[in-house]
């Protein structure tokens, strides 16, 4: 079983940053597909960025520029860093691991935009 946590939301306001963390523990080796989804109110979730491999990422075209995916493998952790956040970034950002064909979420951390 893999348990996966997500910390670091908050209120910001625009133009400010915010940095999210997520862990996974558990009964696992090594996780390389981890990464970052949110989702609004009235809309489905979206994938924000992810690590595709070790090393390779991929990131929703809005947030390119902006947001920066990083790891620390030997924590099986992963983070955002959001800079220039808008109020359109606002959103229950959900941590995903994808681990021996299963996914893993995270309970959520509220990320809210707003002056």
């Amino acid at each position: 079983q893999v348990q996966v946590v997500e910390s670091g939301g908050g209120l910001v306001q625009p133009g400010g940053s915010l940095r999210l963390s997520c862990s996974a523990s558990g009964s696992i080796f090594d996780i390389n597909i981890m990464g970052w989804y949110r989702q609004a109110p009235g809309k489905e979730r979206e994938l924000v960025a992810r690590f595709t491999s070790r090393s390779a990422t991929n990131y929703k075209d809005s947030v390119k520029g902006r947001f920066t995916i990083s790891r620390d493998n030997a924590k099986n952790t992963v983070y955002l860093q959001m800079n220039s956040l808008k109020p359109e970034d606002t959103a229950v950002y959900y941590c995903n691991a994808f681990y021996l064909s299963q996914n893993y979420w995270g309970k959520g951390t509220l990320v809210t935009v707003s002056s």
